[in-house]
């Protein structure tokens, strides 16, 4: 199936690498003028410029922590695309700590970006879709918003509140033609995940240590959250609002090892 998205705009943040870049790709795929973004105007920005094209797609540079960024950033999708019709908040960042250990600039710096970005980016986005009683938010949250594991606090502390900052304000613009939903994905096979397992003594014992943890034996693929965002950004999902989807392989649904 083509042209899913065919007339919307949309913006991804921290769409440069992993699961956001496979966002974008999915979007522009499917028929959407595409707002890329990144805190860092780095290759891997100049290799998503340079893959999508400027026809269809724009970069746009702005630290999500940063609320003037922000409102910068949805200014200039209006002003080169005229609208904004989706809104994905990707745009995040591991802090995992012991707690008693965890610096106050870390928590600061994790809440910030994981929870606030989505936060300030839907306050700059949302006026513009309500003039138009429509528009879709999807926040990539995570399975850490649903199950706790040991050593990785704050990161779960954001991402249950990201749901709960998704929820709330679903409910708030339900009635205005605005729907938020969110997605926890597992263990996806991003470049993080590529060079963590580069990194360890034995890559393929431990990659295939991790891919046993999961009922399906096998580790995610930043394509397959992309088609849930893909699923939730469209009109397709119209009566589906204030959801999240785990995205696990069904991890996150197991008693004990």
């Amino acid at each position: 199936m083509s042209g899913r998205l065919e007339g919307k705009v949309a913006i991804v943040t921290g769409s440069t690498m992993g699961i956001g870049a496979a966002i974008a790709r999915r979007f522009v795929a499917e028929g959407a003028r595409v707002v890329i973004n990144s805190h860092r105007d780095d290759e891997h920005a100049a290799a998503m410029r340079a893959e999508l094209g400027s026809e269809n797609s724009m970069f746009e540079l702005a630290d999500v922590s940063d609320r003037t960024a922000t409102r910068r950033l949805v200014d200039r999708t209006v002003e080169l695309f005229g609208k904004v019709d989706i809104l994905v908040n990707n745009a995040g960042m591991n802090v995992f700590s012991d707690p008693l250990q965890l610096t106050p600039e870390d928590w600061q710096r994790c809440m910030a970006v994981d929870l606030e970005g989505a936060w300030n980016m839907a306050l700059a986005a949302l006026p513009r879709m309500l003039e138009r009683s429509a528009g879709s938010i999807v926040n990539i949250a995570s399975v850490h918003g649903h199950k706790i594991i040991p050593g990785c606090f704050p990161y779960p502390v954001a991402k249950h509140a990201l749901i709960g900052l998704t929820r709330s304000l679903a409910i708030e613009y339900a009635a205005r033609g605005i729907r938020v939903n969110s997605i926890s994905p597992g263990l996806i096979m991003t470049e993080q995940i590529k060079a963590w397992l580069a990194s360890c003594p034995d890559p393929e014992a431990e990659r295939q240590r991790q891919a046993n943890l999961l009922p399906c034996r096998r580790i995610g693929e930043p394509e397959e959250v992309a088609y849930t965002a893909l699923f939730l950004a469209s009109d397709e999902a119209r009566f589906i609002n204030a959801a999240d989807i785990l995205i696990d392989g069904g991890r996150s649904q197991l008693y004990h090892e």
